[in-house]
């Protein structure tokens, strides 16, 4: 524990379990090796520094520890010609490093440059209320998380024209283009009858070819199922063989 009450978890990695605890875990989450070894001077002085520092930051970088002269091939892996050596990995790539015991401002620096401070827009739309969204997008109208998180809220309440217009500001992603089918079918009052959806996909599959509303109504509501849903697949080579 450091002296400012925070635990410090670091974990002890190996040649074994680098892919897992390093590779795999940079997916998620910026992850700083420091490759040292016992009879290293430099290394016990730069330690606590590092534990110091990704504890302050309270899960958001995470630090193991690798000794060289128990695991060889992480050493050569990062061609490691002196100790201590911190590399920092995100998404499986090596994004930023430092050799030698550097002071605690400058460690404070690198772990920084690792976890940024949220912006103010992005701290708007972690609020997620509409007066915190609406001024997020009028610092960021394309912003990727606020333009959903609106036309939801949107949605919500009935305005689906509103809602699409939203929409049009980002590129389109598998969120997006559910919540502008949605959109779609509310603006056209569609209602999904009590026995299901099926009933609507059945009625409209033999008019998509020669109608192009009745062909976006369909693909809208598949996009409402999602493609989990079983019956996705299913509509979709229905729709194929309907069209070609």
């Amino acid at each position: 524990m450091t002296g400012t009450g925070i635990v410090s978890a670091v974990t002890d990695v190996t040649d074994a379990t680098f892919e897992q605890d390093v590779l795999v875990r940079s997916e998620q989450v910026p992850v700083v090796v420091d490759l040292w070894a016992p009879w290293c001077g430099p290394c016990r002085t730069l330690g606590p520094i590092l534990e110091k520092v990704v504890a302050s930051k309270n899960g958001s970088v995470e630090l193991v520890k690798v000794n060289v002269d128990e695991n060889p091939r992480v050493s050569t892996t990062f061609q490691v010609q002196s100790i201590p050596a911190v590399f920092a990995i995100r998404d499986r790539q090596v994004v930023d490093g430092f050799v030698g015991a550097l002071p605690e401002p400058q460690v404070a620096d690198f772990v920084a440059r690792l976890v940024p401070e949220p912006s103010e827009v992005d701290k708007l739309v972690a609020a997620g209320d509409e007066a915190s969204l609406e001024r997020a997008l009028e610092l960021e109208p394309d912003h990727p998380v606020a333009v959903p998180a609106m036309a939801r809220l949107l949605l919500d309440r009935g305005e689906a024209a509103e809602a699409l217009r939203v929409l049009a500001r980002v590129p389109e992603t598998p969120e997006v283009r559910q919540l502008a089918a949605e959109a779609r079918l509310a603006a056209q009052q569609v209602e999904v009858p009590a026995d299901g959806v099926d009933v609507l996909l059945d009625a409209l599959l033999p008019k998509v070819k020669g109608d192009e509303a009745s062909r976006q109504e369909f693909l809208d509501l598949l996009e409402t199922l999602g493609p989990d849903d079983p019956r996705t697949a299913r509509y979709r080579k229905a729709l194929a063989a309907q069209l070609f």
